[in-house]
């Protein structure tokens, strides 16, 4: 088990983060009058008890710590897709984004790291392209975990350990293209939408968004290269600092998110048909949306990109 410091401190962290999220979804479910975004926004503030209990679990089964982190992790990448989604919803859909920026393209820019390339059309190419760059993600991590469990079974895999003898080097560069390629996709079509988007104040949801997952995914990287050069004593050390700041970031997390995602905007409306406490939870946590979506983004029979509006997807 970690030191007992990192326990007591990061318990009530821990709890106080889960409470306040299970608030918060609660308030959104029992006004859940727009589906449509609500969906995307349960399952984004679900992230702050998943993350939150596995960074517990782990500090207190340390030697378990493998299969709590992989789930963080799966989750991770499903709240980049969910967000995408979530913008893409706001405008109404791939369809409604293409009539409205029709003609415009994405210039060059060094800060998106397009300089050395001609202007992107904002077509449909475009909106698929930014869909499957958060979608790979989410397919992918799963399939690493199920490599990592086989790898750490035969012994090969330790988290921390970047000898060339071990997997975890390997799987964390193929971690983080994926990783950066579905970042990299989020932020192309923020970008490219910022204009459509405003009447949604993205910005702050958009920063707590790119703060927890990016963010975290850095932060434990450099706590495992911290006891690689021997900052920190050992990888052990490393894993369990990094569990414990996210136990009190979860915290601050959950507190962000009822600012970033006010359940009050949708209080009141009478916009959608709600089916009570049940109904939307059950709504909000289906999976058809993601199994159209891919299907849809990556289907080879496509020659040409069929566009939809949000109408088309309930």
């Amino acid at each position: 088990m970690a030191p007992i410091l990192f326990v007591v401190v990061a318990f009530p962290c821990t709890v106080g983060a889960m409470a306040l999220a299970v608030l918060h979804i609660y308030r959104h479910l029992l006004n859940y009058t727009e589906p449509t975004y609500q969906r995307y926004i349960v399952r984004i503030i679900f992230m702050v008890p998943v993350y939150a209990m596995m960074s517990f679990l782990s500090l207190i089964r340390s030697d378990h710590s493998i299969y709590f982190n992989s789930i963080r992790e799966i989750y991770e990448a499903w709240v980049i897709y969910n967000f995408l989604s979530l913008c893409l919803a706001w405008v109404g859909g791939p369809g409604a984004v293409v009539l409205s920026l029709s003609g415009r393209s994405l210039k060059p820019s060094w800060y998106l790291m397009t300089c050395c390339f001609p202007a992107i059309p904002l077509d449909g190419r475009f909106i698929r392209r930014c869909k499957q760059g958060g979608l790979q993600f989410v397919i992918l991590k799963p399939l690493l975990v199920v490599i990592t469990f086989i790898l750490y079974a035969k012994g090969k895999y330790k988290d921390g350990n970047f000898s060339v003898d071990q997997a975890y080097l390997y799987i964390t560069i193929i971690y983080t293209v994926s990783y950066s390629m579905a970042l990299y996709a989020l932020a192309l079509f923020y970008v490219a939408c910022k204009d459509l988007l405003r009447p949604f104040n993205p910005v702050p949801k958009f920063i707590i968004i790119k703060s927890v997952v990016f963010l975290t995914y850095w932060q434990g990287v450099l706590v495992f290269l911290a006891a690689k050069s021997r900052f920190i004593r050992n990888a052990e050390e490393a894993a369990d600092l990094q569990n414990f700041v996210l136990c009190v970031e979860m915290l601050a997390a959950a507190v962000c998110h009822f600012y970033a995602f006010p359940y009050k905007e949708y209080a009141g409306a009478n916009v959608g048909a709600s089916g009570g406490l049940r109904g939307s939870l059950f709504h909000a946590l289906k999976f058809n949306d993601f199994y159209h979506d891919t299907v849809h983004q990556f289907a080879p029979t496509y020659h040409d990109y069929v566009l939809y509006n949000n109408n088309q997807r309930e």
